[in-house]
């Protein structure tokens, strides 16, 4: 996918995301979710994210960074709740544009880290601090 324009690359990632892949993961009872709050509907977003529970935080990078759906909405709403191992944990998401998302994603899940370089083209590490 390295040799098609970024608009291209994103708008065929989400595409395939929102209609295939996102509706299994969701169900599947192992899977990293964030809830988010839509900024325009205000009902739970849920979006399948790979990361890491470090210490009180769960870390994960994004691979479209601002334009990704779900960063707009913590940038809208930063309250969010995670699923890791089936239980939900209430936090604050916070974006943290200065931070190395490369070097993060080698400290997170492989097989993820792996599909958000291959695929990723604006990438965002984000931090929630669980309560």
């Amino acid at each position: 996918m390295g040799l098609l324009a970024p608009d291209t690359k994103h708008r065929l990632v989400t595409t395939f995301q929102r209609r295939v892949a996102n509706p299994l993961n969701r169900r599947l009872p192992g899977q990293v979710l964030v809830e988010t709050t839509g900024r325009t509907s205000g009902l739970p977003r849920q979006t399948p994210v790979g990361g890491r529970r470090i210490g009180d935080s769960f870390w994960f990078v994004s691979e479209f960074g601002p334009k990704a759906q779900y960063v707009r909405n913590i940038q809208a709403e930063p309250r969010v709740r995670v699923r890791l191992r089936g239980r939900w944990y209430e936090g604050t998401a916070h974006l943290l544009p200065d931070d190395d998302a490369r070097a993060r994603l080698r400290s997170l899940p492989r097989m993820n880290s792996s599909a958000v370089r291959a695929f990723g083209i604006d990438l965002l590490t984000i931090r929630v601090d669980l309560d």
